[in-house]
């Protein structure tokens, strides 16, 4: 059996071809595995760090604008897509799969297009509640549209081939226990945790209004609170908080770092989390149970982080703020508004593990084993 994953831009596009890569692996060691994927994408390190072969294509975003400039990035990207499309063709000669599936990304693309044209069975996944600009470009053609949601159901015409499966997320997410978590993190039973993290790119405006809520909680010395500033932030905030009169060497409850590491044991440990909504992260909220506070990111193709959210927030699984919505103090009182109702946040728990699909890898894994035998 011959398999291509073929995805690209970012870890939610990635990191869920990687887990179904993984039990193929495990369940079936003399299958070929084949990863293609953007050749200056992120997938080029992760993907070959986990032991699979990737194949590239040059591939080139659309810009959503009517000025000259954009007119005329689209019209290479056309040129570039052309070229893509023969790559794919050529990749799909030379390696013959018997099925692929696209999990996402510009890149994506070329080999469900091109796949779907010689009749190999493709799927594609779709993490985000509304389909992005790749899948509707291949909804049409695979066979099977995958999707986070069951909601999202109705963004598809053709509804039939669209099954509901959730988003991969790692084991850990799933299998931390609270207890063990605080135990390591060294918190005992009384000390309620905020964790925040807004992620890297786009995160300036929320990381100033952590600096608000830092300085209040500091006046309060209420809680434990880790918060991540991403690889930007980490170059400006800390003078920032400075700024904003908070001296955080003198308030060691409130931390401040780069990345967090090991986010399964704080998202265990955690009695609140604050971020944005990107799919992998609500799935990974969703598989540890975790109350949250979330912030769609405004600065996103059509709004796709808000849509996600309200998902949650329609079941009763998350707080939903919206960015222009919600200053520091705003978003302080809403933190403390959870932490001090218990019975709200074990009923946020509760609609998150209805909202998870546990064993979403396991399900992709087998639909792509049955599309494999109808070819």
């Amino acid at each position: 059996m011959k398999v291509v994953f073929t995805c690209g831009g970012t870890g939610g596009h990635i990191n869920p071809a990687i887990a179904v890569a993984k039990i193929l692996r495990e369940r079936k060691p003399e299958a070929e595995i084949l990863f293609v994927g953007a050749d200056d994408g992120m997938e080029t390190e992760l993907v070959p760090r986990e032991g699979f072969r990737i194949e590239t294509v040059t591939i080139s975003n659309f810009l959503r604008s009517l000025t000259p400039s954009a007119m005329w990035h689209n019209a290479k990207a056309l040129v570039i897509i052309r070229r893509a499309l023969r790559r794919a063709d050529q990749i799909i000669r030379e390696f013959q799969p018997d099925v692929i599936l696209g999990t996402g990304g510009y890149a994506s693309y070329p080999m469900l297009r091109q796949g779907a044209k010689r009749g190999i069975p493709t799927a594609v996944h779709e993490a985000n509640a509304v389909p992005g600009l790749a899948t509707r470009m291949v909804c049409d053609k695979v066979d099977k549209i995958l999707v986070s949601f069951a909601e999202s159901k109705r963004e598809y015409q053709n509804a039939d081939r669209v099954i509901p499966v959730g988003m991969p997320v790692r084991e850990e997410f799933v299998f931390t226990k609270r207890a063990e978590a605080r135990k390591a993190l060294g918190l005992d039973d009384d000390t309620p945790l905020i964790v925040s993290a807004w992620g890297s790119l786009g995160a300036r405006e929320m990381n100033k209004k952590i600096a608000q809520f830092m300085k209040l909680e500091c006046e309060e010395n209420r809680f434990r609170h880790i918060h991540a500033t991403g690889s930007f932030g980490w170059r400006w905030m800390p003078d920032y908080v400075k700024e904003q009169g908070v001296d955080l060497a003198a308030h060691p409850m409130v931390t401040m770092q780069e990345y967090i590491y090991n986010m399964p044991t704080l998202m265990a440990a955690a009695d609140l989390f604050l971020s944005r909504a990107g799919a992998s992260t609500l799935n990974e909220i969703a598989a540890a149970g975790t109350p949250s506070i979330i912030v769609p990111s405004p600065n996103v193709t059509n709004n796709h982080q808000e849509k996600n959210a309200r998902i949650l927030e329609q079941r009763g699984a998350a707080v939903v703020l919206r960015e222009s919505e919600c200053d520091g103090e705003r978003l302080y009182r809403e933190a403390c508004a959870l932490l001090e109702d218990e019975a709200r946040r074990k009923k946020m728990r509760t609609a998150l593990r209805e909202v998870a699909v546990l064993d979403s890898a396991e399900r992709i894994y087998r639909i792509l084993m049955e599309l494999a035998k109808s070819r």
